[in-house]
């Protein structure tokens, strides 16, 4: 299945056979404290910078009516972000695993270590990031 946004992402989640949960890493593109003049202004155009994970959650895809649920739930949370990193964790799921999950998850966002996450942005597409 193709996901091109976030709307097909929670579809595909309920469509499966086994529970899901959805693990998601809210995340905001900073830019490092030591970044030159040129890294500067690439970030103030958008590009370049650093994700640093703001906030992390999981959910039942049932819990979700879509994307604009979501956005609600999570500005009520937490602070502004940028992009959401998601993945999926099939079967049930003790609340322990999730929680060493998503703290798995929020590393790999630190560090970028993207493979297996979609990225998704404030609109609720899901994006490529560029290596």
């Amino acid at each position: 299945m193709n996901i091109a946004c976030f709307d097909d992402l929670l579809a595909a989640a309920r469509a499966q056979p086994e529970p899901q949960r959805l693990l998601l890493v809210f995340s905001a593109a900073d830019c490092e404290s030591d970044a030159s003049a040129d890294q500067r202004s690439a970030h103030a155009a958008g590009e370049g910078g650093v994700l640093r994970p703001l906030m992390c959650v999981d959910k039942d895809p049932a819990e979700l009516a879509d994307f604009a649920a979501l956005c609600r739930e999570a500005a009520e949370a937490g602070p502004p972000w940028t992009l959401m990193f998601a993945a999926a964790l099939a079967g049930r799921a003790d609340a322990a695993e999730v929680q060493r999950t998503l703290e798995l998850l929020v590393k790999r966002v630190e560090t970028s270590e993207f493979g297996g996450l979609i990225p998704f942005n404030t609109a609720g597409e899901a994006v490529r990031l560029n290596a």
